[in-house]
């Protein structure tokens, strides 16, 4: 086999063009969808995660080929990709078998909003849009001290418990904490942010029902929210949170996903519900 150094200048410029930047992406979770659109790149997506729903035109564009843990291998490889992104040790084994199949694989692990803002500009690096993805980057920014600053002026901040799922009790995770702070809430759970499994950041009714939260935030992947199945749980009665009916829903693909979805709709939701919370108590 033949070496890009071993072949002619000219040739060799051909083989490196038709590498770089890919035409064929596959995206096996929806930040990266949702980037790849914002940067006006979505030409490059050949196929997506079933749970990409932003923007909602994906959804009619895009064949789906995978859910979080799972893959469609024989699709994935008959639309010939270049690169495949994947997102987390969960999909480690995913990212495994298609590197034993001889695709490109680029993983991400962005956990807070530092990373993500880092895969957003490595993403279009990867594209070869660099200058793009740092202006995007910067949109984003600018939106998060917009929110900083509004918070500044809340004339109280509220105590609020995010519940990612409820069996078992699952809260803290980092980006979604680094949230809640930038929309003027504090959180209840701050040492369960530097754990990165969620099996790490498994709470009790009892841890809940200490920390008085004034506000609960349920976003429970997959699956909708129910107040009144949390506001029933036993000894919840005495929490701020239920005793005042401050029991909200953000749906997961709002926040859940580490990407601009986060930063933008999910960030407006919680600032909206924490706004509420303030204005009544006031």
């Amino acid at each position: 086999m033949r070496t890009i150094e071993s072949v002619e200048p000219n040739k060799a410029a051909c083989i490196i063009a038709s590498m770089f930047p890919p035409s064929r992406i596959v995206c096996l979770t929806e930040e990266t969808v949702e980037t790849l659109y914002l940067l006006g790149e979505e030409r490059r997506i050949v196929g997506v995660s079933g749970y990409a729903v932003r923007p909602a035109r994906v959804r009619k564009e895009k064949p789906r080929v995978s859910a979080f843990i799972s893959a469609d291998f024989e699709k994935i490889l008959a639309l010939e990709p270049d690169l495949v992104l994947t997102f987390s040790d969960l999909q480690a084994d995913i990212a495994a078998d298609l590197i034993r199949r001889n695709v490109a694989v680029h993983a991400f692990n962005q956990r807070d909003i530092a990373g993500i803002f880092a895969m957003i500009r490595t993403l279009g690096a990867l594209v070869g849009t660099p200058m793009k993805a740092q202006a995007l980057a910067a949109a984003l920014d600018d939106r998060l001290d917009a929110a900083r600053e509004r918070a500044a002026k809340l004339p109280r901040r509220p105590r609020v418990y995010f519940e990612e799922w409820d069996e078992p009790m699952i809260s803290g995770i980092r980006w979604v904490a680094e949230l809640i702070a930038i929309a003027g809430g504090i959180e209840v759970f701050p040492e369960l942010s530097q754990r990165k499994n969620a099996r790490d950041r498994i709470v009790s009714p009892q841890d809940v029902i200490a920390a008085k939260p004034d506000i609960i935030v349920g976003s429970w992947c997959g699956k909708k929210f129910v107040p009144q199945k949390v506001a029933a749980r036993a000894g919840f009665g005495c929490i701020p949170a239920v005793r005042d009916g401050f029991l909200r829903e953000i749906k997961s693909p709002l926040i859940l996903q580490p990407g601009p979805a986060a930063l933008t709709d999910g960030l407006d939701a919680l600032a909206g519900i924490i706004a509420e919370w303030a204005q009544r108590s006031a």
